[in-house]
């Protein structure tokens, strides 16, 4: 770029994934604007207060902030501080129906290795197939591939990262969880299958029948030292917070209260945006070099089309793109119960993180599962002698918009899942000190994602990895980041999205603007 005006790069939307590219970009010499439609950056990882509680509005854990870690790597490169955090031990204590004792998944590698044999006798050979895929794979992402390639320079990344330990891996690539459980005929196996189907829900969105193998051994493997998950001191928000400083400290843009409702295109490039105000109403188009769009594929399609509600066919928009988003199996949404109680509320020795399965049919959802995080002690989230719980479920969107009375539902789905957690938790009307309830039409209006939906694309053989959505689109100078992209849901898969975008757009621009 010398001599030359650095390339003007736009970014729609303030999640982790649009606010990690935006800082890098902005830390390495581009202008940046960053667009977001609500009124704190942060996406589903931001927080909301409410009579001196502070609650995190969807994603609770955080992995990457060990050396070598995702965050890790990023807040150096930007030179900022890396957040303070608690390692999560157990990462998550997972009650089955019926059971009173939890199924611990400890950081410590034998720790947890003796916790599996204790709790699925027979298993060994499952859980070290998991753990030899584990490692494989987490040292092939560790090296930068771009997955799936889309031009040369992408493929040249993707075989700079291959080594023979990532050939070990691909037999297993068009295998699912369950198909690696029954070729160690565990397939009968239904308390392990219970377990699995848990656990790979919150982290690939669908069960252990579809969940690709070679995904699942990352989702079930990271949670071990040397990695681990870890439990933020404040909140989630300080993640965006030192985000948007460092993008601010470089020269990049905020602006908060502005949506997009189009990406505007001319002849199959991508050549700004059309912002709408939500202060005062103001419209105008905002011209860009590149499009980097932190979106779910679905609200993609609807920017493309310039209708948010109902997308109308558009020549910006290749068919093939617009018809495998529209084959898209439906994507779910979360009811999430916030609680600020007094911290007798809490069992001694409670865990941060818990999971709990009761007795249902059915698949996992509704109410029939919650994942619960508590803050504890000095975390920032609650007054002294105080504590919040959010216990989040797996739930239909359609429903939602459909129903006939969306209060009386709402109000049903809450006091269901205040009774349920009331099995563990000393829930009174003495203890419970707030009720705040969020439902898919709570995300999409703070949020902006299409129907609600949360936890991005499921991760199943035909939509993962090599076979998922690209972040380059076949829109020219259009980028796409975030949960619908490689490698997947939260802060870390997201941010490591955001990393190849910016690679890829490095790469682009040294020769166009060389």
């Amino acid at each position: 770029m010398s001599g030359l005006k650095s390339p003007r790069i736009v970014v729609i939307g303030a999640g982790i994934g649009g606010l990690t590219a935006a800082a890098l970009l902005a830390h390495r010499g581009y202008q940046v604007l960053v667009l977001e439609q609500a009124l704190v950056p942060g996406g589903c990882a931001s927080t909301f207060k409410r009579q001196g509680f502070t609650f995190d509005v969807g994603a609770t854990q955080v992995a990457g902030l060990e050396p070598g870690g995702i965050h890790h790597r990023i807040f150096s490169e930007l030179e900022i501080e890396i957040p303070a955090a608690t390692p999560c031990d157990p990462a998550c204590a997972v009650f089955l129906p019926g059971e009173t004792e939890p199924i611990n998944v400890w950081r410590d590698q034998e720790q947890w290795q003796a916790e599996r044999q204790r709790q699925f006798p027979g298993s060994d050979r499952f859980w070290q197939l998991l753990t030899n895929l584990f490692r494989y794979s987490w040292a092939f992402q560790s090296r930068d591939p771009v997955l799936p390639p889309r031009n040369l320079w992408d493929l040249w990344q993707l075989t700079k990262a291959v080594r023979p330990d990532t050939i070990l891996t691909l037999p297993y690539t068009f295998l699912t969880v369950g198909d690696a459980l029954r070729i160690y005929g565990l397939g009968d196996d239904r308390r392990l299958r219970t377990f699995l189907d848990l656990q790979l829900k919150l982290y690939s969105q669908v069960d252990a029948e579809e969940t690709a193998l070679l995904y699942a051994a990352t989702a079930l493997g990271v949670s071990q030292e040397p990695q681990g998950l870890y439990h933020l001191v404040g909140s989630m928000q300080v993640l965006s917070d030192r985000l948007v400083e460092a993008l601010e400290r470089d020269g990049g843009k905020l602006l908060l209260r502005h949506s997009v409702d189009r990406i505007c295109v001319e002849n199959g490039k991508a050549t700004g945006v059309r912002i709408r105000d939500r202060k005062t109403g103001d419209i105008w188009t905002e011209s860009a070099d590149t499009v980097v769009a932190n979106v779910t594929a679905q609200n993609l399609v609807h920017l493309l089309s310039g209708e948010i509600n109902e997308p109308q066919r558009s020549r910006n928009i290749p068919q093939g793109y617009r018809r495998r988003v529209d084959k898209l199996p439906p994507a779910s949404g979360a009811f999430v119960v916030y609680l600020g109680v007094d911290e007798s509320a809490i069992p001694p020795g409670c865990p941060p993180h818990l999971q709990f399965l009761y007795d249902r049919e059915g698949p996992i959802g509704e109410n029939n599962s919650l994942f619960v995080s508590v803050s504890h002690p000095g975390d920032g989230r609650a007054p002294d002698g105080k504590a919040t719980i959010t216990a989040s479920s797996f739930t239909d969107v359609r429903q939602w918009w459909n129903c006939a009375n969306y209060d009386d539902l709402k109000d049903k789905y809450t006091e269901e899942a205040i009774a349920r957690l009331s099995q563990y938790f000393h829930l009174t009307p003495e203890t419970i000190l707030h009720v705040e309830a969020a439902t898919p039409r709570t995300f999409a209006h703070f949020t902006a994602r299409d129907r609600g939906i949360v936890g991005g694309i499921g991760q199943r053989v035909s939509t993962f990895g090599p076979f998922g959505f690209a972040n380059r689109t076949p829109i020219k100078h259009l980028c796409l980041v975030g949960d619908s992209t490689h490698p997947g849901e939260g802060t870390a898969g997201v941010s490591y999205s955001a990393l190849t975008v910016v690679r890829q757009l490095e790469a682009d621009f040294s020769r166009y603007f060389s």
